[in-house]
C-alpha cells in the first residue's frame, strides 16, 4: 500500500484490538459508542504528539509558593469540525484532550445516493471581519469523521475549510479505504495531515467500505433500517 507523506496510521495495539471489537456486527450501541470514542482518543493523542507544540503562557505558583512556567499548547487557536452526524462522536474524545475548551463548529454534508457525490445542507463555520476582509476564527481545524469511504465528503468539508482560511486541517478518522484517504490527502498535500486508525482496500457499488463498519452514523445513533 503506498500512500502521501502526510497520511499517518497508526499501529497502536490497544487501537487495532478496539477496532477488531467495533467491527463486529454484535457490538451494542453503547459499545460503538464507547469503542469510537477511546479509538478516537488514541487517535488524537497520536496525532497532537506530532502537530502541536508547546509554549510558554505565564507564570504560576504551586501549592508549596514555588513560581513555575506555565505550558500551553501551539497553536492554541484551534477549533474542532465534526462532519454529522457521526464526528459527533468523536467530540468528546478529541475535547478532553485538549488543555482548554475549544470553538466546535459543524459541518452537515452527505452522500447523494446515487452519484455518491456530496450535498451540503449545514454550515455553521463563522467569520471574525478584520478590515474589509473575512478571516477563519480558527488557525488550525481538527476535522472529526470516523468513516472515509469514497472520500468526496471528506475533500468537500477540507475545502470549505480551505476556503473558511485555516492554516491546516488535522482529519482523524477511525477508518478509510485505500483509495478515499488517497483522495482527501491529495486534496491538499500541504495543509491536511490525516490519521486513521485503519485502511481497508476498498469500497463497494454503494460507497461503503469493505469489510468496514458497515454505517456508522446509524449504529451510532440507533438509525438502523431508516430510508
Amino acid at each position: 500500500m503506498s500512500l502521501p507523506s502526510n497520511v499517518h496510521i497508526s499501529s497502536h495495539p490497544c487501537l487495532q484490538a478496539k477496532l477488531s471489537q467495533l467491527r463486529s456486527k454484535s457490538a451494542s450501541t453503547r459499545e460503538t459508542r464507547g469503542l469510537v470514542h477511546e479509538i478516537a482518543t488514541i487517535l488524537g493523542v497520536e496525532a497532537f504528539a506530532t502537530v502541536l507544540k508547546t509554549t510558554k503562557r505565564g507564570t504560576d505558583q504551586t501549592p508549596l509558593g514555588i513560581q513555575y512556567d506555565t505550558q500551553d499548547i501551539d497553536p492554541a487557536n484551534v477549533a474542532l469540525v465534526p462532519i454529522l452526524r457521526s464526528g459527533l462522536g468523536m467530540i468528546e474524545a478529541i475535547n478532553n484532550l485538549l488543555p482548554s475548551p475549544v470553538p466546535i463548529y459543524h459541518l452537515g454534508l452527505f452522500r447523494e445516493k446515487l452519484t455518491l457525490q456530496p450535498v451540503e445542507y449545514y454550515n455553521n463555520l463563522p467569520f471574525q471581519r478584520k478590515g474589509n476582509t473575512n478571516n477563519a476564527a480558527a488557525d488550525t481545524a481538527v476535522l472529526l469523521d470516523p468513516i472515509v469511504a469514497t472520500g468526496a465528503t471528506a475533500e468537500a468539508a477540507i475545502h470549505l475549510l480551505r476556503e473558511w482560511g485555516v492554516k491546516r486541517v488535522i482529519m482523524l478518522s477511525v477508518l478509510g479505504s485505500e483509495d478515499g484517504i488517497r483522495r482527501v490527502a491529495e486534496s491538499w498535500p500541504e495543509g491536511v495531515e490525516f490519521w486513521t486508525g485503519a485502511v481497508d482496500e476498498k469500497c463497494n457499488e454503494q460507497g461503503m467500505i469493505v469489510p468496514g463498519l458497515g454505517d456508522i452514523g446509524d449504529r451510532l445513533f440507533v438509525a438502523i433500517g431508516k430510508e
